[in-house]
């Protein structure tokens, strides 16, 4: 990919920033430019690390002027190519605005930059029994930024919600290098349109989050882990229903199947705690409202044949092992093969007319590949993964499935429901976005673009072309 980078551009920056502020270097060059898809070869022109909004704000203002084309960045941990920067781009890193002031105890809010590491906010609120419940696999290594750039859902979403809930005020960056406080700290802002919600969920493409204010909640109280055997799909929607009529505070309820669990033996040598396989598993946390109700609920289940077998953590550490074999799931798959992902939400009382429907598509476009699925059947969201037979080339498989996707996504319209849950758009999703909005949607998304991004430089091609 030529470069796009001016030599003016690149003087302006050598003259008003420190020397470290971009490399260009090989290797980080291909580190930085990839997210955690493998579909796209990176390609970026350089990389940028900002310590402070100042500077974001006078690095876009110079690529407006330039029209150098700019790619935010964060954890890199999405899986739609959305942080992906193979057009020679520039890279906008955030992992150096990683500050966190201290916990404001009577709002119970905090105020981070973007490059905040999600794991670390959640123990630096955890000093002072809060948390920020946005809660997710890749934790350890997603940033603040990019989780409220991408709406990020996750395994809590059952009882706390999408990344949204939890944002009250942000610090955008426009393409023209305007700096906008949005909102504050404020529960309450009548003064029209909310400006924050246009930039939760935008991938980067109408501004840069630098700063967040963010909603804590108080820590949840003692969690009990139970991992169930159940013998498929329609089984785990079954024991749903089930546990939410039990006398149980749901924080969780994930399930994955058979095939999951082999790729997460083969790359983890993790152990399930059953002696026989099955051919799904529900992972459940839950708040238990009295003792003696839930023991007695967790009896019936088995009494009533609608789990084969089942668990319950003694420990935490024990817990931490239950939620391994479900956490592990998407690291395994990549390592052992090569998933073609997909993330689909339905409403909840069309999950299961959906998934027998599915089988049919799979047996017909898939007859004998590997399917795996998994996902966060409390919120509706289920990920489907079609894994790479072996001895097939890439370019083949990828052709298989970019054929199969469109009578999947037909699918899912016709349930209600839509092709992005949780991982967004970016380049991976663009070309089906019209199966989940509509014409007047469209356009309405392409005249905010234009507005607030004129000369198309922020995360260009990315969910929509303009």
């Amino acid at each position: 990919m030529a470069d796009v980078l001016p030599e003016a551009f690149l003087r302006a920056v050598a003259d008003g920033f420190p020397a470290d502020f971009l490399t260009r270097e090989s290797s980080e060059l291909q580190e930085y430019g990839r997210d955690w898809t493998r579909v796209h070869a990176p390609a970026p022109s350089a990389v940028a690390f900002p310590r402070t909004t100042d500077e974001v704000a006078r690095l876009l203002a110079l690529c407006n002027q330039y029209r150098v084309p700019v790619v935010p960045s964060g954890g890199r941990t999405g899986l739609a190519a959305g942080a992906v920067a193979s057009r020679g781009e520039l890279v906008l890193s955030l992992q150096r605005m990683n500050r966190m002031e201290p916990v404001e105890l009577l709002g119970n809010t905090v105020r981070v930059q973007a490059g905040a590491v999600t794991e670390a906010v959640h123990r630096h609120c955890a000093e002072h029994g809060l948390t920020w419940p946005v809660d997710f696999a890749s934790k350890g290594s997603s940033q603040v930024g990019g989780n409220i750039a991408t709406n990020a859902g996750g395994v809590k979403v059952i009882r706390y919600g999408l990344t949204r809930q939890w944002v009250l005020g942000l610090q955008v960056v426009t393409a023209q290098g305007q700096v906008l406080e949005l909102n504050g700290a404020l529960e309450k802002n009548n003064t029209g349109a909310d400006l924050r919600q246009l930039f939760i969920g935008s991938e980067g493409t109408l501004g840069v989050i630098t700063e967040a204010t963010l909603k804590l909640t108080p820590l949840p109280g003692k969690q009990d882990v139970f991992l169930f055997a159940v013998p498929d799909v329609a089984a785990v929607l079954r024991l749903f229903r089930e546990a939410r009529r039990a006398p149980l505070l749901l924080s969780a309820y994930e399930f994955f199947t058979d095939k999951c669990l082999a790729r997460v033996q083969r790359h983890r040598k993790l152990r399930s705690p059953f002696e026989a396989p099955s051919g799904c598993y529900v992972l459940m946390e839950a708040e238990g409202k009295d003792a003696a109700e839930v023991e007695g609920w967790l009896g019936s289940l088995f009494e009533r044949g609608l789990v084969t077998d089942g668990t319950m953590a003694q420990s935490p550490s024990q817990a931490s092992e239950l939620w391994a074999l479900r956490e592990s799931i998407s690291e395994s798959l990549s390592a052992t093969g090569l998933p073609h992902k997909n993330d689909v939400s339905l409403p909840v009382a069309n999950l299961e007319a959906f998934c027998s429907e599915l089988d049919a598509i799979f047996s017909a476009r898939y007859p004998g590949w590997e399917i795996a699925l998994f996902g966060h059947i409390g919120d509706g969201n289920l990920h489907i993964n079609i894994m790479k037979p072996e001895g097939m080339e890439k370019a083949e498989f990828l052709a298989h499935t970019k054929k199969a996707d469109p009578t999947m996504f037909e699918l899912v319209r016709k349930h209600g429901g839509s092709i992005s849950a949780e991982h967004g758009i970016g380049l991976l999703k663009k070309d089906y976005l019209a199966f989940s909005r509509s014409p007047a949607e469209l356009e309405m998304l392409r005249t905010l673009k234009r507005a607030l991004d004129p000369n198309n430089i922020l995360n260009p091609g990315k969910i929509l072309d303009v």
